[in-house]
């Protein structure tokens, strides 16, 4: 008896510790945007590893997440709708980059700060758009040159 009563008192720790664990988790994290944050978009002509989740930053700092990733059919541009928080208001003509967080992969959208005095709108969209870097294929590149063209006579 007195053993199942130990077992018992262990798993109740245990679940404990876990909960502790993701609270922590989420209050390190951010926990997400505050509630009421406005959509913008932005359109790229390569994305990258670019998933619905990723961190948006401006300077370094979390100011949003990317909330869909699509295709637009017309143009084949991928559309990228980032959810920011409210208190951020980004000026009009901020520029967004899809930038890699590591060697190893991640990506994330840094948006540059521009300097118009007019804010940019809820639902509006980021005109100026630098897609991710295909870093396998630039150290390709360097590895392997092209062959040069045969030369005519």
């Amino acid at each position: 008896m007195r053993g199942q009563w130990a077992e018992t008192l262990m798993g109740v720790l245990v679940l404990g510790l876990a909960a502790a664990f993701l609270v922590y988790g989420l209050w390190a994290g951010g926990g997400g945007l505050t509630p009421g944050g406005y959509e913008v978009t932005a359109k790229f002509g390569e994305v990258g590893s670019l998933t619905p989740g990723a961190t948006v930053s401006v300077a370094g700092v979390k100011i949003g997440t990317v909330s869909k990733v699509t295709l637009e059919p017309d143009t084949y541009l991928a559309k990228v709708e980032l959810a920011i928080d409210p208190k951020v208001r980004l000026p009009a003509d901020s520029t967004a980059k899809i930038t890699s967080d590591s060697l190893l992969g991640g990506v994330h959208v840094a948006i540059g700060a521009g300097g118009a005095a007019e804010d940019l709108k809820p639902g509006g969209e980021i005109e100026n758009t630098q897609g991710a870097v295909d870093l396998f294929g630039l150290i390709g590149q360097v590895v392997r040159p092209p062959a040069p063209a045969p030369e005519s006579q």
